[in-house]
């Protein structure tokens, strides 16, 4: 028998129960989605509302900095915004299943501990390819126009890979709160934490110490390389946001290093 031959139990080993529980917990994942779609519309209501309000209400008073529509400054900046408030219902879906005894019943069985954790997130990012999708043929309805072709390609996966890793706090988060209740509570750190970006206001145009803030926030720097690889307004002129897509790339592999240890750490000391 060949050393590669994988039909044997010991020969599949650790990598391939891994990715087989991993799977299952996708699987298990989209299935509620499936029967239950009003949770992808709750999720999708707040930004598209957003979109409206801010495009139609308030767009004709909002400034760009160096000239161009507002509009096409502000719908990078919404992508980007949904994908940073997905991690609320990560951590509402993690701290159901933790409180409802679904996790302890998987710690009880024979599967790898970090196909739970992996499986939600390869979950979200399901889910956020469904909700750029959705996101953006709202913005086109709009008027909106992005640049074509790579540029297009790579401003989606600097989107994703922002969920990405903000998954992780999400699943972090959601071992540590008590209840779904508190989880729905986060919400309230996340609106100013997104408030304070690039992603309505263009941060020169704020007070010195706050247009820093936003500067550095993680969420700016995602919304300034997709407005450049979109082919929309940018501004800005620090550091910080002459090198945009140097740094939408950099801050989530800061956020995974923190804290996707951080929640398989958490997930392998809950009780069983």
């Amino acid at each position: 028998m060949s050393a590669t031959d994988l039909s044997t139990p010991g020969m599949r080993g650790a990598a391939y129960w891994l990715l087989a529980d991993c799977w299952n917990i996708v699987r298990r994942g989209l299935t509620h989605y499936q029967r239950q779609p009003v949770n992808i519309a709750w999720q999708l209501g707040f930004p598209i509302m957003s979109v409206l309000l801010y495009g139609y209400v308030f767009g004709s008073a909002m400034k760009v900095p160096g000239g161009g529509d507002y509009n096409d400054f502000l719908m990078p900046g919404m992508f980007a915004m949904t994908m940073a408030f997905g991690f609320i219902n990560t951590a509402t879906v993690v701290v159901y299943d933790s409180t409802k005894g679904v996790i302890d019943r998987f710690r009880s069985m024979p599967m790898a501990s970090s196909a739970v954790v992996a499986g939600r997130g390869v979950t979200d990012i399901i889910v956020a390819c469904a909700e750029l999708a959705i996101m953006m043929l709202t913005a086109l309805a709009m008027g909106w126009r992005p640049d074509g072709g790579v540029g297009f390609l790579g401003a989606f996966g600097l989107l994703l890979w922002l969920r990405f890793s903000l998954i992780w706090i999400g699943v972090w988060l959601g071992l540590i709160v008590p209840n779904p209740e508190a989880a729905g509570g986060l919400f309230a750190v996340a609106f100013p934490f997104t408030m304070i970006s690039s992603i309505f206001v263009a941060p020169q145009l704020m007070p010195d110490w706050l247009g820093w803030v936003a500067v550095w926030n993680p969420i700016s720097s995602t919304a300034a390389a997709t407005r450049e690889l979109f082919g929309n307004p940018v501004g800005g002129d620090t550091w910080v946001e002459q090198h945009a897509l140097l740094m939408a790339g950099v801050w989530p592999v800061i956020l995974t290093a923190i804290f996707l240890p951080l929640a398989v750490r958490r997930f392998r000391k809950l009780s069983r």
